[in-house]
């Protein structure tokens, strides 16, 4: 499937490190699915769901323990919060980027989120319309994977 898309502001590539820009090329499984329950049902799909809660966060500091985790808030250490007015999480799926293992710095939070009206670069994620991101949520399940070219 092909779906209309933002990229990071870096472009698509490998990545750089940290707070690049980079979308990363690649095969990238999806891991779970956060949606906003305050503002859409839970999303159909065979992937993990869980609901956010404005206590959850992921950090992107690197040297943290939990650098490119789910964390809880408040955390200490540099993070992104992942209950956002803007609503580009209103319904996110975590990529499996950099999360076996982990390497530090090289890059955190490479999430398929949902896109700004205009299509404007992420920070490195991609970004798509809701209703193509629910359209494809309900034909996955686990073990599929986004390929960024």
């Amino acid at each position: 499937m092909h779906y209309p898309c933002a990229l990071g502001r870096g472009g698509r590539g490998p990545k750089a490190g940290e707070g690049d820009g980079i979308t990363p090329t690649g095969r990238w499984p999806l891991r779970q699915i956060f949606f906003r329950p305050d503002r859409l049902r839970r999303p159909r799909t065979r992937l993990p769901v869980s609901p956010l809660t404005p206590g959850l966060g992921w950090c992107d500091a690197a040297g943290d323990a939990n650098y490119n985790r789910l964390v809880r808030l408040p955390y200490p250490a540099s993070h992104e919060k992942l209950w956002r007015s803007d609503g580009l999480y209103d319904l996110v799926a975590v990529l499996g980027y950099n999360d076996g293992p982990r390497s530090q710095g090289r890059g955190s939070a490479i999430f398929l989120h949902l896109a700004h009206a205009d299509y404007r670069p992420t920070e490195g994620c991609v970004a798509i319309s809701r209703k193509h991101m629910l359209m494809l949520l309900a034909r996955l399940g686990p073990g599929d994977e986004l390929i960024i070219e």
